[in-house]
Formats: structure tokens, sequence, C-alpha cells
């Protein structure tokens, strides 16, 4: 099905005041934003205007109950300056898993990817070609129903955003092992991108960041023995040449580049195990100087390597960065396809192709 677009394009840009050697993540936005409406059972009122403030009424459901999802997702250049998306197919498909999970409408694929595909065309001059920098995309979806009551909604909003970014993490990440608080448990939302799920972590985040590290280290919540995901970010351990991460169990996300780093990991020839990871059998192959690296997968984050685990009390502290081939040759692999500098093997990249912000 095709959906019209309206366009109305920003009358003066932004982008003269952005300084794009000096990109944080998440603290500039592009000229223009997508919004579509779901009404009386359809998708419609499809539209890409000026970034800007949203009006809504303060008995929005989703500020009450919180529901609401996301995806995060990034566009590139290659060298011909074309603007790249990276495996849009897997994104949309974890979307309207959310989606269901949450009670909310799926979005077809051609919505989907139109809001980006035209979104991105629009703001092409925003995609940083700087090493390590790239237009972060964030679609949302919330609870539209101006009603203070418990119920099914009816009334929804789908909106799409963008912003030049640079890296997520600067420098190695520490991170900490929870031992009280609870990211999922199974039934719950855990392999949900809703936005709940980040909420309940402000605080232990909040206090491990107290403590000197970057990030929780979520564990089951039964025995705080088994690792699951960092707050930011899937997991994975290399022991003894084995790559180890998380299974998905329906608590933890089924992260896109989890997914894509697993392929290039055993197209290297590795055994990788999705599996329970055991903390405690982490910390004894630290303590014989058998854990060879640790890092963690996502969009914002690329992939990150973590420099230190506390776990009860014991930190581990792992290898020097430049010591660790795998994770490097892994993360250099995988933004070199993302940026079209290495063949993709996997049909993981498309070109941005507009069919109407082109001729707006």
């Amino acid at each position: 099905m095709e959906y019209t677009i309206e366009i109305t394009k920003s009358k003066n840009s932004r982008i003269g005041e952005v300084d794009f050697t000096n990109l944080q993540f998440g603290k500039n936005y592009s000229d223009h934003m997508f919004i579509a409406e779901y009404i009386d059972g359809k998708w419609q009122n499809c539209r890409i205007i000026p970034f800007g403030d949203l009006s809504l009424s303060p008995a929005s459901s989703f500020m009450h109950y919180g529901q609401a999802i996301f995806e995060g997702m990034k566009a590139y250049k290659d060298e011909d300056g074309n603007a790249l998306l990276f495996r849009t197919e897997q994104n949309h498909k974890r979307w309207n898993i959310s989606a269901v999970r949450m009670g909310m409408p799926e979005i077809p694929y051609d919505l989907f990817s139109a809001s980006l595909n035209e979104l991105v065309a629009i703001d092409k001059e925003w995609i940083p070609t700087q090493d390590g920098c790239s237009l972060y995309l964030r679609p949302f979806m919330f609870a539209a129903d101006e009603f203070v009551g418990i119920r099914p909604t009816e009334n929804f909003i789908y909106c799409v955003i963008t912003s030049p970014a640079g890296r997520y993490y600067s420098k190695p990440v520490k991170v900490l092992a929870a031992d009280k608080y609870v990211r999922a448990f199974p039934g719950g939302t855990g392999y949900a991108k809703a936005s709940g799920n980040y909420g309940a972590s402000m605080l232990p985040l909040k206090e491990a960041i107290s403590k000197g590290y970057d990030q929780v280290l979520w564990m089951d919540g039964f025995e705080f023995r088994y690792a699951e995901e960092i707050g930011s970010m899937n997991v994975f351990f290399i022991v003894d040449n084995v790559v180890l991460t998380p299974a998905l169990n329906g608590t933890i996300l089924d992260g896109v580049t989890r997914d894509s780093c697993i392929q290039l990991l055993r197209s290297y020839g590795l055994i990788v195990n999705e599996t329970k990871v055991d903390l405690e059998e982490i910390l004894k192959a630290s303590k014989a100087a058998k854990l060879q690296d640790a890092f963690g997968t996502g969009t914002a984050a690329s992939v990150a390597p973590i420099s230190h685990i506390e776990y009860k009390g014991t930190v581990m502290e792992l290898p020097a960065i430049e010591t660790r081939e795998i994770s490097n040759r892994l993360k250099k692999d995988l933004e070199g396809i993302k940026s079209g500098r290495v063949t993709d093997k996997y049909g993981w990249i498309s070109k941005v192709k507009s069919h109407i912000s082109a001729l707006v």
C-alpha cells in the first residue's frame, strides 16, 4: 500500500549552528521530523514537517501508563555521497514485535520504510562523515487517547526524528553487575523495546555511576548469577577463543547489532554460543587469565569494549584494548559495512530512495 506523505520544508536550516567536528550523542536534531496518526483503525495524516515541539493533551494516555515503544537506527554516507540505511527490515520486524507486546498497532513495512527514506533524503546533508559518526534515527510511537483510565488504547502517534551523532561511548565501559534490581522477568516486556524498560533502569544506573561505573550489567532476577544485557547494549564474552552471549529467552532484547555481530564472528570461524552466561564461570576464567574480551553491542554503541566488570564485590579487569584482535576486527568490519567501505555480503545495506521529497 502506498501512503501519501505531505511535506512542509523548513524555511531556515539550522545545520550551520552545529559543530560537526565535535558531535555529542543525542544533543542536536536535524531540520525535519515525520509524523503519522493511527485513527479509526488506520494510519493517516502522514507528513514531514520542520522539527519542533508536539502539542499534546496532558491527559494523553502514554504519559500516565507508559504505553510507548521506540527503535534506534543509523544512516551513513558512502564514498559516493549516497545515504545508506542498515538492516531496515530487521528493525521493522522488531518494531512490530514490540508493538504487539505493548498492545499497539503494527506499522506496515511500506510506511515504516517510507518514513525513514523520505526523512533521511530531505536531511541528507545532516549525515556526518567523520569516523565514528552517523545520523541517528529514532522512530517512536505512543498512545494518544485523551483519557485517564486503563483501557485498550485506540489512538496512537508515530514519529521519527534524526540526530547527527558522535560516538555513544568515548572510552571503554566499566559495568557493575546488578545485585538487587531486576530489569525483566519471563513473561514481561524485556524483549520489547518499550520505553518503560528504560525508565525503570534509571535509579540503578544512577547508583552505578555514583560508584564510578558507566552502566549496569543486568542479571537474572532469581539468582543474580546469569548475565542478561547491559543497560544500553547486548553483551558478549570471549573465553578461550569461544564467544559467549546470553540466549534470547524473552527477557533480553533481540539486538540487530547483536545478530549482525554473531554472523560476522561465525564467519571468522569462531564458535559462538548463545547460552546462559554464568558470571561465576566468567569470574573463574578471569582469575585464570582466560577471559580474553568482553564487549557490548548496540545501534548507538556499535561494538563497545568493556574495561572492568564488578560482580559480587570482585572487579574483573579486561585486557588492554589494543590486544583484543577479535572485537577490534569486528568493530572495523561492522562499521565498514555500514558505511560502504567493506563489501556487504549479507544484503544488510540499502541506499536511501526518495519518491516524494526529491520532488518537493
